[in-house]
């Protein structure tokens, strides 16, 4: 597969500094094995949460990194050919908030409700939550009844959620951070990661911090995409530096296995285009649901660890390419405008691998403050308001955040009535 026209931007800079700031994976961070298998190439790109603050900045050469995703033919997993240093990808100025938007915020306010009740979370239990972003589930965690503490690497992010008033400490969370969380609150019944444990490289390290720190009858929680429906649904979108491994059960169940926990649950969650829950717990603690067994059956009917499934999806992911690229250029030939509506960090991996920059998008839209006034990653695009859409007149909104949809576009009804369409890109490209 080719890198798309962009995808190298800043490349003299890279040869130089990748060397420093990121290494290679030789082997399966959940088994170890070195029998990997590459199989699908997305390009040379930038990091999708890289961007610059200022036209200076933006003219300024990006690091791109190799954007290649391998599969273990051991346990299955899918992982990031590239490893990116966590100093780099967690930077000072790091733009994504987990608040903003409604359907978000709802989310995580039912994930801790069903939790505490579920799980009979007592008031003086304590709920830490891993890479807590700004805090909205650990204040789900506290509104719902119990001690809640977030644990965020970002300065810039676990300030906003300090000024909220969510107790946060600023790190990653390792085995020093678990010794000291248990030195200052004790243990936790709860640990969650939500779109965390996927952005771990040291796995091992990090269930022996979970290890040290969650009760005996404790449960870690963990929500991320599952790489079911990002294969069936093709989005590989949601491929990007931060995500290194693409979660399903069967290499899962071998991995906690072997740290002496097991999986006990498997609850899907139409968040992101469609997550699951797993709930994680000692041996013998909880019933097993028959829900893993169930995923488990679906996973290997659709065949998500199999090397020859797999080349069948970057097959497809390649001909969306060009399914894609042919509407955006059938429209620009009939002299429509076209914006792209919303930026994250999955809409950056489309964009740079599509080859999509500012010669087509003529600005990206936003509500986060923090990606306001600034240029997408790789092309440059400035990012704007969502206002700009009806000020400026576009004719198409490239809906990049395509998972949050109709939010989306209901908050934006004034573009639509003014005349205004969304092309959704994910599974297949259309113009609603």
């Amino acid at each position: 597969m080719s890198a798309p026209p962009n995808a190298a931007i800043g490349k003299p800079d890279a040869d130089a500094a990748v060397s420093f700031l990121s290494r290679p994976v030789t082997e399966c961070r959940m088994c170890h094995g070195s029998n990997l298998e590459l199989y699908l190439d997305l390009g040379l790109t930038p990091l999708a949460d890289e961007f610059r603050a200022s036209n200076k900045a933006a003219s300024l050469a990006q690091v791109s990194y190799p954007l290649e995703v391998v599969v273990c033919m051991d346990c299955g997993l899918s992982q990031l050919s590239t490893v990116v240093a966590p100093e780099v990808l967690y930077q000072n100025d790091y733009p994504y908030e987990s608040s903003t938007t409604a359907a978000g915020r709802q989310h995580f306010a039912r994930f801790a409700r069903d939790v505490v009740d579920g799980y009979s979370v007592r008031p003086d239990e304590l709920a830490v939550d891993v890479g807590s972003n700004v805090g909205v589930l650990v204040r789900g965690f506290i509104d719902a009844g119990t001690r809640g503490l977030g644990v965020e690497p970002a300065p810039n992010i676990a300030r906003i959620a300090k000024d909220n008033g969510i107790e946060t400490i600023c790190e990653s969370f390792s085995i020093e951070t678990a010794r000291s969380v248990l030195a200052s609150h004790g243990k936790a019944r709860i640990i969650t990661g939500t779109n965390v444990f996927a952005h771990v490289d040291d796995l091992d390290g990090f269930m022996s911090a979970i290890d040290t720190l969650l009760t005996p009858d404790g449960l870690l929680i963990i929500e991320a995409p599952h790489f079911l429906q990002l294969a069936q649904q093709l989005e590989y979108d949601t491929i990007y530096h931060e995500h290194l491994s693409y979660l399903a059960v069967k290499p899962l169940l071998g991995f906690f296995r072997r740290h002496d926990f097991e999986l006990i649950d498997v609850v899907p969650e139409g968040i992101h285009g469609g997550s699951f829950r797993l709930f994680v717990g000692r041996p013998g603690r909880y019933q097993i649901s028959q829900r893993v067994a169930e995923t488990l059956r679906l996973e290997n009917e659709e065949g998500i660890c199999n090397l020859d499934r797999l080349r069948l999806f970057s097959s497809a992911v390649a001909a969306h390419r060009i399914e894609l690229m042919t509407l955006i250029y059938d429209l620009k030939r009939a002299g429509k405008s076209i914006a792209g509506v919303s930026a994250p960090a999955k809409g950056m991996t489309l964009i740079n691998y599509c080859g999509i920059g500012p010669g087509i998008l003529d600005f990206v839209t936003e509500q986060s403050p923090l990606k306001i006034g600034r240029f997408t990653p790789g092309g440059r695009v400035p990012v704007l308001p969502d206002s700009a859409l009806t000020e400026r007149g576009v004719d198409y909104g490239l809906l990049l955040a395509w998972n949050f949809a109709n939010e989306i576009m209901a908050n934006l009804a004034g573009f639509k009535a003014a005349g205004g369409r969304f092309i959704i890109p994910i599974p297949h490209p259309r113009v609603v």
